[in-house]
């Protein structure tokens, strides 16, 4: 109960506790300040924004199992008729606005033994046999861009590589913050209704990623598409210079930053965060 405190008889260090009066108690009410609760409100409302723009500032990971429509993109219809072949898409780049280049390694079989299956597909324009890697083949395949690819380039995210696919599903790692990655789940759903959340987690936005200029990024697609980060190496230094333009001093010095931040990103310790 709220009482008012009264010093009695200092000497002897006695303090006397007086109740309020009914009165005192309904007049106190009365001017107690009307803006207690709506500030309380208010920082709660802060802090619950706060909140949502931490958690919006961090990364979630995920890994999609998707299966792969049987129109508009080769790989569904390829994978279902071969279900013992592994396909790993290492990369991919923009000809055109609708017409994308990926390197992709395919496991089993001589070298070239799939490029004239894999040409008779509507949507691929071109198939180059590159090598024999590691029990299968390197194919550099011209197609043209599935919806997905309008999806990240609108969201303005960095797809993830390797791609896997077999049997005609693919395993999507998508990296995005929430709001994003909301959208990449509507696409799924509209690819493949029953699609699988196979796993899910988020860490702090800097720590996952490297920083790479938008400059930087670009010449990464490109350096990968003209084959210069395979095995074996599909172009060498000198000839990339010549292709991009750019002087081979000044090419090597900025694959050479962007090896850095690659390496230096990959062994950063990180802490995940529930």
């Amino acid at each position: 109960m709220p009482t008012e405190a009264c010093v009695g008889q200092a000497s002897r260090g006695l303090i006397r506790v007086v109740p309020r009066s009914h009165s005192q108690r309904r007049e106190s009410s009365h001017r107690r300040p009307r803006t207690s609760r709506n500030g309380t409100a208010a920082r709660l409302r802060g802090l619950r924004s706060a909140v949502g723009v931490a958690s919006d500032r961090r990364l979630l990971l995920a890994l999609l199992r998707i299966r792969i429509q049987t129109k508009g993109l080769w790989t569904g219809p390829f994978s279902r008729s071969h279900p013992n072949l592994t396909i790993e898409v290492l990369n991919r780049s923009d000809l055109s606005e609708h017409v994308s280049v990926s390197d992709h390694w395919i496991s089993g079989g001589p070298p070239g033994v799939w490029a004239r299956e894999i040409a008779e597909y509507s949507d691929v324009r071109k198939v180059d046999s590159l090598a024999e890697v590691g029990g299968g083949c390197l194919y550099r395949i011209t197609y043209s861009s599935p919806p997905i690819v309008y999806v990240y380039r609108m969201l303005g995210l960095p797809m993830q590589f390797p791609v896997r696919i077999q049997a005609g599903f693919l395993n999507w790692e998508v990296v995005a913050r929430r709001s994003e990655f909301e959208e990449v789940l509507k696409h799924a759903r509209k690819v493949n209704p029953d699609f699988q959340v196979v796993s899910i987690r988020d860490r702090p936005l800097r720590s996952h990623l490297p920083m790479l200029t938008d400059a930087q990024q670009q010449l990464l697609s490109q350096a990968m598409a003209a084959g210069y980060f395979a095995v074996p190496r599909g172009i060498t230094l000198t000839d990339l210079a010549r292709r991009l333009g750019r002087s081979k001093s000044g090419l090597s010095e900025a694959v050479a930053i962007i090896e850095r931040k690659l390496l230096e990103s990959a062994l950063r310790p990180t802490s995940l965060t529930p």
